[in-house]
């Protein structure tokens, strides 16, 4: 995995996420239409949020939310009917109320596609930006990528 400067990223610790693909996902040359994988991106980042030990519900039973303020994907290759895909995700980078978080699709070792997402913390009464609490700042620090 690289980082958007070309250095290599490692991760202290990647959360494999596992995604259930359908038949309604695919297109007419037989592959993932590419607008599903930021849907998968967003899967993955509730299910990391668990992974890391501040679930997604406990995050809105605390008065806070996440909006996605910027995402982008590369692909490498099609994922094809029938393929089991998982979702690698790790922190890259956590700010005053925002973080980013990588993904890596793959299907066994193939990674299939890449991408990032920065998401703002918000209160949900709609007061807007709120400093990353530090229950979540905890566990993205768990999967905080390194430069090497």
């Amino acid at each position: 995995m690289t980082g958007p400067d070309n250095t290599k990223l490692v991760a202290a610790v990647t959360v494999p996420v596992p995604i259930a693909t359908s038949y309604f996902q695919y297109d007419q040359q037989g592959v993932v239409f590419n607008m599903w994988y930021f849907g998968w991106f967003d899967d993955a980042m509730t299910q990391f949020l668990g992974e890391v030990g501040y679930p997604y519900t406990a995050l809105n039973a605390d008065g806070l939310d996440v909006q996605l303020v910027h995402t982008e994907a590369d692909w490498r290759d099609a994922v094809r009917y029938g393929e089991q895909v998982v979702v690698d995700v790790a922190t890259e980078r956590i700010g005053s109320t925002s973080f980013t978080l990588s993904f890596t699709v793959r299907v066994g070792d193939e990674v299939r596609s890449t991408g990032r997402t920065v998401y703002v913390v918000v209160g949900t009464d709609g007061s807007g930006k709120r400093p990353v609490p530090p229950k979540l700042r905890a566990g993205l620090e768990s999967a905080l990528t390194t430069d090497r």
